[in-house]
Formats: structure tokens, C-alpha cells, sequence
């Protein structure tokens, strides 16, 4: 279905939002292909140093508010405290998911985007692994 690769994100065109398509074969690698993909919609680029790092640990209702739950989270960091990821280290056990993001603080950043939205959002499988398309709203 993806030319290329097993994971991956490209953008989708979109009337007002923003909207982006990811793969990946498991869950964890989609929702670490969501945020890189979601940086890259806003040309967030990164100060080389200091690298900081947080944990992000979030309970599971179902695959698809996980994955919002945690863009959202990421966004919230990146307002509340400059900070963008650009390494995700992700565990997943069926309850929980547990992520260590490592990063720095955004130097600059083309536009902002308010929030990962639900609109039209489902994870589904593929003989690949895992696909959604995610709205931005910004």
C-alpha cells in the first residue's frame, strides 16, 4: 500500500486543517511516526544542545485516544515549556504505554498547531501493519 517503506507519514492536502497519513508495522512505531510527522507539518527545528529528555506514561481507553492523547501531550510541552522530541523511545503493554522522549528546546518553528483532533480518525490494519490519518487542527 506504501510505496517505500514499512513506516513512515506523509502529508495529506486538507481544506482548513492539516491532515497526515502514517503507517508503521506495530502501534508504538505509528505513534512515534505521528509525532515526527506532526513536527515536521510545523518546521519545528531543534537547538542541537542541551538534550533533555521527559517520560510520558498514559493508560489505555483504546489505540486511537492513546495515539491523541500523547500528540497532545507533546504539543502541550512544546507551549508550556519550548520543547520538541526528535527520538521516542515507546513500550506498549496492553494497558499502559510508557515513552521516553528525548529532545531540546525549538528554536523555531513554521506554524503552530492547536491541537491532534479526532476528526475521521481510525487505526486500521494492512497487510503492512498499522495506518491512520490524523487532522491537525491549526
Amino acid at each position: 500500500m506504501h510505496p517505500i517503506s514499512t513506516l513512515g507519514f506523509r502529508e495529506i492536502a486538507h481544506t482548513a486543517d492539516w491532515e497526515l497519513e502514517v503507517w508503521a508495522p506495530d502501534l508504538c512505531r505509528l505513534i512515534e511516526q505521528a509525532a515526527l510527522g506532526m513536527y515536521h507539518l510545523t518546521g519545528a527545528m531543534l537547538s542541537s544542545e542541551p538534550r533533555c529528555s521527559r517520560l510520558i506514561s498514559l493508560q489505555n481507553i483504546d489505540p486511537e485516544t492513546l495515539l491523541i492523547d500523547f500528540l497532545n501531550e507533546l504539543l502541550y510541552l512544546a507551549e508550556s515549556e519550548g520543547l520538541a522530541f526528535d527520538h521516542f523511545d515507546l513500550q506498549f503493554d496492553g494497558a499502559l504505554l510508557k515513552a521516553q522522549v528525548i529532545g531540546a528546546t525549538i528554536e523555531s518553528m513554521g506554524k503552530e498547531i492547536k491541537a491532534a483532533t479526532y476528526h475521521n480518525l481510525r487505526i486500521i490494519e494492512t497487510d503492512q501493519g498499522l495506518s491512520a490519518n490524523i487532522v491537525f487542527d491549526v
